[in-house]
């Protein structure tokens, strides 16, 4: 049997792009995967397909399982010889009860190791445009637990030494006890006057925070129901946020949309989201398969030189063609003859990276864009490699000017199986600014996914950003409301136009 390891691993802050190197690469390699509430669960996404996953989270004193069964659960499974990454928030030793996990893995002889995380002490005060040590306000600062081990008889906390020993002054898990460090730092000679801020999951897109001072800031928090987890950000260098926010500033800030993308290519469009500052949920109403059979692109491959077009009309399509090729060891110099022609420029990107070249890129990027611009096609002979279920006016109206045309099933876009709970939730806490759509299949997708009072509701309450006319045009069969559509159909100008709509006073 192979030794097992336990990896203690900081899973940062919140924010995905936070996570180190080292723990991404154990997301990615290990049995499994132990994680807390704290712990982004995308991070689960980079997982291995057959990784077992186990959540222990721990809110408000709602413990999925306690701290010694934890510890009893990571002994037993590392014995089982397995490689395990013990997601913690943050960093595993910063209140993170790491020491005590790696305390009982030595007493049971079993390998472990640590690998440290972005704190949220520093990182949510930074994301708030508040600097923890600052040459004009202090070159001391303490991180300090604001919920101490309930067993112990009397305070670990020396609030005499710190009330006035430090410059900045971090809280962790303090928000329910802040009436009373706010009374003992006031007690113990700090001012009433010092700033204070409250920073609430700090690093997300719903990040929130709130400034006060030492007398004001409990009533603040009271007022506007301020929750965990949240940090109490004490001293000067809070008075920095009003010219260091950068986060909260960003045009896409607080903004929750649902990308309906397939899973695999869902990450770049929601990365873009995300660094503009929005809150994305992955909701991915189509996926991508091989053909029940290859053998009508097999033969199209077999007879590519008799052709004198090849049209691809999707990345897809251009994906699984080449597929096919390295599956039946063969390469692209099976393709040499038609001319090639990709609708959309991250198609013909796609095609040229195999070393192909594209000679028509239509200006409007669907099938009506090629019958403007491909010429006289009377006598030609065009293979068009797609999806099983396309739009037929490509290659009906090419038929009409003369064209023999072969149509043939490249792949397969399927259903996935998709949790909507989730989505319902928000919608219905209203926290959803927008739906994306990306071709007419994610629309007709994703309004199958719902009964049909839920897709009203959803209809009623979520405005639509579409990639093009023939998707807008799906989406108003369905009843959205479309908030926005670009005038190039492409991610990257969808993802500007979603920005220009927010940036309206309106939106």
């Amino acid at each position: 049997m192979k030794q097992g390891k336990v990896y203690l691993i900081g899973a940062g802050p919140g924010d995905l792009g936070l996570i180190t190197v080292r723990g991404m690469e154990l997301i990615k390699t290990c049995d499994i995967i132990v994680y807390d509430y704290l712990a982004n669960p995308r991070l689960l996404e980079s997982a291995r397909p057959d990784a077992e996953i186990i959540y222990v989270g721990k809110k408000g004193g709602d413990h999925t399982l306690p701290q010694e069964e934890i510890n009893k659960l990571l002994v037993k499974r590392v014995k089982e010889g397995k490689t395990i990454a013990r997601l913690k928030g943050g960093d595993p030793y910063v209140f993170g009860r790491g020491g005590e996990e790696a305390e009982e893995l030595i007493e049971a002889g079993a390998a472990f190791e640590v690998v440290p995380g972005v704190t949220s002490g520093v990182a949510g005060p930074a994301y708030a445009g508040i600097p923890i040590t600052h040459r004009s306000c202090t070159s001391t600062m303490a991180f300090i637990t604001g919920h101490e081990d309930p067993t112990k008889d009397d305070t670990a906390i020396q609030w005499d030494k710190i009330a006035t020993g430090i410059g900045t002054l971090v809280f962790y898990m303090g928000v329910k006890n802040l009436p009373d460090i706010t009374k003992n730092l006031m007690k113990h000679g700090r001012s009433p006057k010092t700033p204070v801020a409250l920073v609430r999951w700090g690093t997300m897109p719903n990040q929130q925070t709130w400034i006060g001072t030492l007398e004001t800031i409990a009533a603040i928090a009271e007022r506007e129901k301020v929750a965990p987890p949240t940090l109490i950000v004490v001293g000067e260098v809070v008075n920095l946020r009003g010219k260091l926010n950068w986060f909260e500033k960003k045009p896409l800030f607080g903004r929750r949309i649902i990308v309906t993308r397939a899973r695999a290519q869902a990450s770049g469009f929601s990365q873009k989201l995300e660094e503009l500052g929005a809150s994305v949920i992955e909701f991915p109403t189509i996926e991508t398969t091989a053909p029940e059979s290859w053998d009508a692109l097999d033969k199209a491959i077999s007879s590519a030189g008799n052709y004198d077009w090849l049209i691809f009309t999707s990345v897809n399509g251009v994906g699984y063609l080449l597929q096919r090729l390295r599956e039946t060891g063969r390469d692209i110099r099976e393709l040499a003859g038609p001319k090639i022609c990709a609708i959309g420029k991250k198609t013909a990107e796609a095609v040229e990276a195999t070393g192909m070249r594209v000679v028509l890129v239509p200006d409007e990027f669907r099938a009506e864009g090629i019958l403007a611009t491909i010429g006289d096609v009377k006598g030609k002979k065009v293979l068009i490699p797609r999806a099983e279920e396309a739009r037929e006016v490509l290659p009906e109206e090419l038929a009409k000017r003369g064209a023999q045309v072969d149509v043939v099933t490249a792949y397969r876009t399927v259903r996935p199986q998709a949790k909507k709970d989730a989505v319902m939730e928000a919608v219905r806490d209203g926290k959803v600014d927008m739906v994306t759509f990306t071709s007419s299949s994610t629309v007709s997708n994703f309004a199958g996914m719902f009964a049909d009072d839920e897709l009203k509701e959803v209809i009623a309450k979520v405005k639509a950003a579409s990639i093009g006319p023939v998707t807008t045009e799906t989406a108003k069969k369905f009843g959205f409301t479309l908030a926005c559509e670009p005038a190039e159909y492409t991610i990257e100008a969808l993802t500007q136009s979603i920005t220009e709509h927010f940036a309206k006073p309106s939106a």
